[in-house]
């Protein structure tokens, strides 16, 4: 495993991750965007943790998701030890492994300290399987079926209940010889800017409790002892460069906290959830870990005071700022189509089955050429995949040397909801994923085959 200390530098470039560890100015004006371990080698080869990504495309094929673990840990530790810089109370940091649920990531934020918040029971068993302790584990969801709830029940993980539907029918499943730990979701009604796709916390949202319904939702709660409703929860969206909405958050979470009480539940938890943005592109500028970090612990101590109330334990569940930017996405080039004096298609071995960000929320990344990363920018093309839609382009107007078949494209910062959306869309099996550190590099995830795209299939009798 790799062990790596947080630098305790800023940089403006590189936002909430530490200063780079390398010098090396050859990678392109994109490097910033790259992983901590990202650096132009001898043969002026793109590198990260070590081993030639080149090299890796050889061995393990194309699509490949290349995730460097030292980035991600470093994010980890940072979240955890900004917690602990700043906050006199006990703290647990989860990572929100929607944005890439697999053993092996689990793995790595839980041998950091961290806990994992899951939203499903797949996603529930991948925690557990990868040893992940059960007390660190919060389902969250806003249909969690019948099996979901006794698979999390049997477990003994903290159920994060979403809606009456589900408290009802968590009431009916438990007992009072073993009551269960439930946190409650509430909407709390605030704005911020991101994609309407992931604003979740305002009041016309499919999460959560309405706030006009607490006195009827704590009463509820109150009178079921097979309930222990240890904490209170919510959530304001993703991608979020704003700190205010998060301090408002806070804010009300802790005057939910203290109507809680009058019920004489023994609420002890507050989770303001995640949602912190990344640098997807230079313009980008999102606060710090330890900013966002550092706003959230003064903002609920000042309210706690103010409230007479003795600290809750306090907890977050960052997502994409801990994995997206560990990550980037290695393409072979393929074909390209000059359309002249509008513009150059240059095709790819993946697109929107691997990434469906693009064509989903309209993100926008970056890219550079693995094999050529010293050759100046000469041309201005669309990145497009090779899936039947014109839609299916991941990158517009992208900055690249003149590129040629079998060139290598590194597309930044796709750790986050690229693999955990991506399809068999037409048909292709899904990408590999390699992690890398100190020159080595482990398979974490098989790419598939053609027989694995046909396992699930039936043919009936009548139809052969």
């Amino acid at each position: 495993m790799v062990s790596t200390h947080p630098a305790g530098v800023q940089d403006a470039g590189t936002q909430y991750l530490p200063q780079r560890r390398n010098t090396n100015t050859n990678i392109s004006p994109n490097q910033e965007l790259l992983p901590l371990t990202a650096k132009a080698n001898s043969q002026g080869n793109l590198e990260i943790g070590g081993c030639d990504v080149t090299t890796l495309v050889e061995q393990f094929g194309s699509p490949l998701y290349i995730l460097d673990e030292e980035t991600l840990r470093t994010a980890c530790q940072q979240y955890r030890d900004g917690f602990q810089k700043y906050y006199p109370g006990e703290s647990q940091v989860l990572y929100a492994s929607k944005a890439w649920n697999c053993l092996a990531v689990c793995a790595i934020a839980g041998s950091e300290g961290l806990g994992i918040d899951v939203v499903s029971g797949g996603e529930l068993y991948t925690a557990l399987a990868a040893g992940v302790s059960p007390a660190k584990i919060y389902l969250h969801g806003n249909n969690k079926s019948r099996e979901e709830l006794i698979l999390a029940i049997e477990s003994g993980v903290t159920i994060v209940a979403d809606n009456w539907y589900e408290l009802r029918t968590l009431a009916s499943l438990t007992h009072t010889d073993q009551p269960v730990r439930i946190m409650l979701r509430l909407t709390p009604g605030i704005e911020c800017h991101t994609h309407e796709y992931i604003r979740t916390g305002h009041l016309d949202s499919k999460f959560g409790f309405d706030p006009n319904d607490l006195a009827e939702v704590f009463e509820f709660v109150s009178q079921q002892p097979n309930l222990n409703c240890v904490g209170l929860h919510a959530h304001i969206g993703s991608q979020i460069f704003e700190r205010q909405p998060h301090r408002d958050l806070a804010a009300v979470m802790v005057q939910w906290l203290r109507d809680a009480n009058k019920y004489g539940l023994n609420v002890t938890e507050l989770n303001v959830g995640g949602g912190l943005g990344i640098k997807y592109v230079e313009s980008d500028d999102p606060p710090s870990i330890d900013e966002w970090v550092k706003a959230i612990c003064e903002v609920v101590q000042s309210a706690c005071a103010a409230e007479n109330l003795p600290l809750p334990k306090l907890l977050s569940e960052p997502g994409r700022s801990l994995i997206a930017t560990s990550c980037v996405t290695a393409y072979t080039v393929g074909s390209s189509k000059t359309i002249p004096e509008i513009r150059t298609y240059v095709s790819i071995d993946g697109g929107m089955s691997d990434n469906p960000r693009p064509i989903t929320y309209q993100s926008v990344y970056r890219a550079v050429i693995a094999n050529k990363l010293s050759v100046s920018h000469t041309e201005t093309v669309t990145i497009a995949g090779k899936h039947c839609e014109s839609g299916d382009i991941l990158i517009k107007n992208a900055q690249l040397p003149k590129t040629e078949p079998g060139d290598i494209l590194v597309v930044m910062a796709t750790g986050a909801y690229n693999y955990s959306m991506a399809s068999n869309y037409n048909r292709l099996p899904r990408p590999a994923a390699v992690v890398v550190a100190n020159g080595e590099a482990n398979l974490i995830l098989q790419r598939e085959t053609y027989q694995d795209l046909i396992r699930q299939d039936c043919l009936p009798e009548r139809l052969k």
